[in-house]
C-alpha cells in the first residue's frame, strides 16, 4: 500500500498537494453554487428526468456532498472518495451536452474529473476492497 509519505519524490508530493487543492477548489466551488441553486443546474437535472421540484430539493444536498468531498481530499483523500470524485465530476461533465448544450462545455471541464483520477493514481490504484478506504 502506498502512503501520501512514500510518495518516489518531493515532486510526486508536491504535485499531489496542488492537485488536492484544486480538486478541493473545485467541489468547494460546485457545493456552494449547488447551495445557491445555480439556475442552470436545476435545467441540467431537469434534462435527465427530475421534475423541477425534485432537482431544487436535490440541490443542497448535492451541494453538502460536494463540499464533503472537498474537505476529504484536502485533509485525507480515500481512494473512494477520489473514485467518486472522478464519477460525479465526469457526469456533471457530460450532462451538459445531454441538456443540449455544446460538447465543448464537456472538454472544457476535463480538468475536474481528470485532476482527481490523477490523484487517485498518484495514491495508487486499490487492490483490494481495505485499499479503498485507505
Amino acid at each position: 500500500m502506498r502512503k501520501w509519505s512514500l510518495l518516489s519524490s518531493n515532486k510526486e508530493l508536491a504535485a499531489a498537494l496542488v492537485l488536492r487543492a484544486g480538486v478541493c477548489a473545485t467541489f468547494a466551488g460546485h457545493g456552494l453554487f449547488a447551495f445557491l441553486q445555480k439556475p442552470e443546474w436545476i435545467l441540467y437535472l431537469m434534462a435527465v428526468g427530475f421534475p423541477e421540484e425534485t432537482a431544487r430539493a436535490l440541490m443542497p444536498a448535492i451541494g453538502a456532498l460536494d463540499l464533503v468531498v472537498a474537505a476529504l481530499v484536502l485533509f485525507k483523500p480515500l481512494r473512494i472518495v477520489l473514485a467518486w470524485a472522478v464519477f460525479w465530476a465526469l457526469l456533471t461533465a457530460i450532462i451538459r451536452p445531454i441538456a443540449g448544450l455544446s460538447f465543448l462545455e464537456f472538454v472544457e471541464r476535463g480538468a475536474n474529473w481528470t485532476a482527481p483520477l490523477a490523484l487517485l493514481w498518484l495514491r495508487g490504484l486499490p487492490k483490494n476492497r481495505a485499499e479503498w478506504l485507505n
